[in-house]
């Protein structure tokens, strides 16, 4: 039995390089699988995109702008537009942080009624590039702010209605800063980065310690990073962990409580290029490292700005009354949505799409937006061509349309 055992070297060789290949081969199997899934997603995300906006009446469509070497060598930004024929002003929509377009199906219909309305995947999020941004805040501030205007260039809108909820509100109002000529009205849905972090943060809050233990762990990370670390069971994570958001969406998207985490999973299982400028930007998650609170009376004073708060949000929303005391003889107009949280055009759609439509008239009808324009026009004209700053100049992609449908 023992002579039976042994093996020649050769043999022991042989079966010990089959022994490593078998592993390799295991190894590779699962790895293709990985890979697989990962270059399926933008199919997924594409299909899943179309599935949720099946739901809107009005006639849209879907493409790629093409917005050149803004942060990286060739950004494109995905979009929709609906009634772009109308003769209104159009309305420009900005989502918050690990968000789409498609979370806008609720509010579509009835903002695109009488006027254009073009809602975009901020670059880094959803389907538009992803590119790796600055390090530095400040310029991750002003790189979004360049893919808007870039965004804006190509599409050839000469003013708009700027509107963002939470991430978006921000990036919004720092635009709106810079190009004040180009808005005619602010809308800030549950905005974030506007107040300043508190110094006592954890006692105001009464935040228990292994809450702040955590937290102090879990800061180097991006804060969907456990989407990611999870693979493909990152959809169950998020129907888990925000059932709420599916909820918001049954009246709206059929098998909501599947398609919805889909959703949000193919938008945030890619690479986190927006998500990680967001950790750029941030100061704790509920605070941003240049607040907008510093800088709101900087806003062109003929600039009107709503806000619009949820009762229910987590978002500080005493913004408003700051941003109104920064603007004493500016039009701002700050409304809280009872019943609404942070997803305030989720909770309560009918309403919020009533105050959005009501700003959007008053914009249409405001007479000092062409003298605005007439005094800020050749500021801006100097200001792009001597300050901008030479890494944001943009470069159009060789071989490419700068519309492109998808």
């Amino acid at each position: 039995m023992g002579s039976e055992l042994n093996l020649s070297t050769t043999e022991a060789s042989f079966l010990s390089r089959a022994w490593i290949g078998n592993i390799f081969s295991i190894i590779w199997n699962w790895t293709g699988v990985w890979f697989s899934w990962t270059r399926q997603s933008d199919t997924m995300l594409r299909n899943i995109e179309k599935t949720i906006l099946s739901c809107v009446k009005t006639a849209y469509k879907r493409f790629y702008v093409d917005i050149g070497s803004v942060v990286g060598q060739c950004d494109k930004i995905w979009t929709i537009s609906l009634n772009d024929e109308a003769a209104q002003t159009p309305l420009v929509m900005l989502h918050g942080m690990g968000a789409g377009v498609a979370l806008w199906c609720p509010n579509l219909d009835a903002l695109a009624a009488t006027r254009p309305v073009y809602a975009i995947d901020l670059l880094g999020f959803g389907r538009s590039s992803r590119p790796k941004f600055a390090s530095d805040a400040e310029k991750v501030e002003a790189q979004w702010v360049e893919s808007v205007e870039e965004w804006r260039r190509e599409v050839k809108i000469n003013h708009f209605i700027l509107l963002g909820h939470s991430l978006g509100g921000y990036i919004a109002t720092a635009y709106a800063l810079k190009y004040p000529d180009r808005v005619r009205h602010l809308i800030l849905a549950d905005p974030w980065g506007f107040p300043e972090k508190p110094s006592n943060v954890y006692e105001k809050y009464q935040v228990p310690f292994w809450v702040r233990t955590v937290a102090k762990v879990l800061q180097p990370l991006n804060p969907l990073w456990a989407v990611r670390a999870a693979g493909p069971a990152g959809k169950w994570l998020v129907s888990k962990t925000r059932p709420d958001i599916s909820r918001k969406f049954m009246n709206y998207v059929a098998d909501a409580q599947t398609v919805i985490p889909e959703y949000l999973y193919q938008c945030n299982s890619q690479t986190p290029s927006g998500e990680s400028a967001f950790h750029t930007l941030m100061h704790g998650f509920g605070w941003a490292k240049n607040p907008m609170v510093r800088r709101v009376d900087r806003l062109h004073p003929a600039l009107p700005v709503t806000v619009l708060y949820g009762s229910r949000s987590w978002v500080d929303n005493t913004t408003g009354q700051q941003l109104a005391q920064h603007r004493p003889d500016s039009d701002t107009t700050v409304q809280v949505i009872n019943g609404a949280g942070h997803h305030v055009y989720l909770d309560k759609p009918d309403l919020f799409n009533k105050y959005v439509n009501e700003a959007c008239a008053r914009a249409d009808a405001d007479t000092t937006f062409a003298t605005r324009i007439e005094k800020t026009e050749s500021a801006s004209e100097k200001r792009s061509s001597v300050d901008r700053q030479p890494d944001l100049e943009p470069k159009q992609c060789d071989n490419t349309n700068p519309v492109s449908t998808s």
